[in-house]
C-alpha cells in the first residue's frame, strides 16, 4: 500500500464563478450509476455483486422516471431553513412521507420481476415485501437507523441497499424540486446542504469552471457539494491528511484519511478516469476500504449499496 504526499495543489479559482452545489440530473444520476456499476464488474473480484446492484439502480432509475411530483417543502419552509444555516429537506428524514413507502414497494417490484435476480436475493426482496404489508412501522424504522448509519439488530444487512435504493430516489427527487431554491452554499460542514445526508465519497471534476475542484456526493440525494482538497469530509483537518492506494492499483482511486480524527473517505479523480461516479466507484473499490482497515482507519459511512457489519 503505497502512501501519496499529504499536500497536492488547492483550487485557486474564485469561489463567486464557480458553483459550490451542484443538484443531481434528473435524466443521468441512476442512469450513468447503473451503466459505471456493469463497466465496473467487467474487471471487479466482486462482478456478481456489482450485477445485482447495477439492476438495483435500474429499479431506481425506472421508478424516478415514473414519479409523480413528491410533496416537499414550501417555499416559506425552504426560505426560513436557508435564513438559519439548515438543509431546507433536513426535517424529513425522521419525517417523511408515505410517497417514499410506495417507491420502495415499486423498486421492489421492479428487481423481483427480473430473471437474472440470483434466487437467494429474491428472497430477500420477496421478504422485504411481506414486511412492509404487514408491518409498514418496521420498515420506517429500520430507514431511519439507515439514516443514521446505525443499522438496526433486527435488520438483516441484506436488505439494506434496497430500502436506501428507495430513500435515495425519494431524496434526489425532492432534491431536483428544490430547483432555484435549492442552497447556493455548502453550509454545515460535513453534511449535505439539501437534506443533511452524509457524503459517500468524493470526485476531482475536470472540464469547465470547476475543473480541478473536489465535490463530494451525498450518499441520500446525490447532491454534489464543494470541500477544498486536502481537508479531511469528516473532521475539516488540513494538517494531518493523507492519501492512500492500492499498490500497482487503479491511479484513479485513493483514500483520503486524517490523522486527526482517523477517518477516510475515497477520492476519485476524473482527469484519471472520466467514467468515475461517487456510488459506484466506492463500491466498486472494496478492496482499498480492507486495507485502509488493516492501517487502523475508520470509514465514515457506509455506501449506500453495501453495509458491512461493524466490529
Amino acid at each position: 500500500m503505497q502512501r501519496v504526499l499529504p499536500r497536492g495543489e488547492i483550487e485557486g479559482l474564485e469561489h463567486t464563478r464557480v458553483p459550490s452545489v451542484y443538484l443531481p440530473e434528473p435524466r443521468y444520476v441512476f442512469k450513468e450509476r447503473a451503466a459505471r456499476l456493469r463497466q465496473l464488474a467487467a474487471e471487479s473480484s466482486i462482478d456478481s455483486y456489482l450485477h445485482l446492484m447495477a439492476c438495483v439502480v435500474d429499479a431506481q432509475d425506472k421508478v424516478f422516471n415514473s414519479l409523480t411530483a413528491i410533496t416537499g417543502p414550501t417555499y416559506e419552509q425552504v426560505t426560513a431553513s436557508l435564513k438559519h444555516g439548515l438543509p431546507p429537506l433536513g426535517t424529513y428524514l425522521k419525517s417523511r412521507n408515505p410517497d417514499w413507502i410506495n417507491i420502495l414497494h415499486e423498486i421492489l417490484q421492479h428487481v423481483s420481476s427480473i430473471d437474472s435476480i440470483p434466487a437467494d436475493s429474491k428472497s430477500v426482496v420477496s421478504n422485504i415485501k411481506n414486511t412492509l404489508e404487514s408491518n409498514p412501522d418496521l420498515i420506517n424504522k429500520f430507514a431511519d437507523s439507515l439514516i443514521n448509519q446505525e443499522p438496526d439488530e433486527q435488520m438483516s444487512l441484506a436488505w439494506a441497499p434496497f430500502i436506501m435504493a428507495a430513500l435515495q430516489v425519494y431524496f434526489t427527487s425532492m432534491a431536483i424540486g428544490l430547483g432555484e431554491n435549492a442552497p447556493s452554499e455548502s453550509g454545515t460542514f460535513g453534511v449535505c446542504p439539501c437534506c443533511g445526508g452524509l457524503p459517500v465519497a468524493s470526485v476531482v471534476k475536470i472540464g469547465g469552471s470547476s475543473a480541478g475542484r473536489r465535490y463530494v456526493t451525498c450518499s441520500l440525494c446525490s447532491t454534489e457539494w464543494h470541500i477544498v482538497r486536502v481537508t479531511c469530509t469528516h473532521c475539516e483537518n488540513t494538517e494531518k491528511v493523507l492519501y492512500h492506494a492500492v499498490e500497482q492499483g487503479n491511479e484513479a482511486i485513493r483514500a483520503e484519511s486524517c490523522g486527526s480524527c482517523g477517518n477516510y473517505r475515497k477520492i476519485f479523480y476524473k482527469e484519471k478516469d472520466h467514467n468515475a461516479e461517487a456510488v459506484a466507484d466506492d463500491l466498486a473499490s472494496i478492496e482499498l476500504d480492507m486495507l485502509m482497515g488493516q492501517e487502523g482507519f475508520y470509514r465514515i459511512n457506509d455506501n449506500p449499496l453495501l453495509w458491512l457489519p461493524r466490529d
